[in-house]
């Protein structure tokens, strides 16, 4: 009889699996929308750059360039805007206000 050397990790997971089975349902609505939508977004068939330390330099660009979108479509450019010319030691006027 023959057993895989990472068996043990596989059973692992079948058990935390068995112990909250809606947890992949969980994963989906949270991490998977996001994921697809950059997908779309850039037609990411594909990774440009070859390395894993590339790879992941360029899916971070893509997850910046997605939170920066979501945060000016729930904030909105006017909110950010007034935002970052307040931040203390910010030299930035806001023209509104000079």
């Amino acid at each position: 009889m023959e057993r895989w050397e990472h068996e043990a990790v596989i059973e692992r997971h079948k058990q935390r699996m068995a112990q909250a089975p809606d947890s992949m349902r969980k994963r989906g609505a949270l991490v998977e929308h996001p994921f697809d939508t950059l997908k779309h977004r850039v037609s990411m068939h594909h990774f440009l750059m070859r390395g894993l330390e590339k790879c992941l330099s360029e899916f971070s660009l893509m997850v910046l360039g997605y939170n920066f979108a979501r945060v000016l479509n729930i904030l909105g450019a006017d909110t950010l805007r007034d935002y970052c010319a307040h931040c203390s030691g910010n030299t930035l006027i806001n023209e509104a206000q000079a």
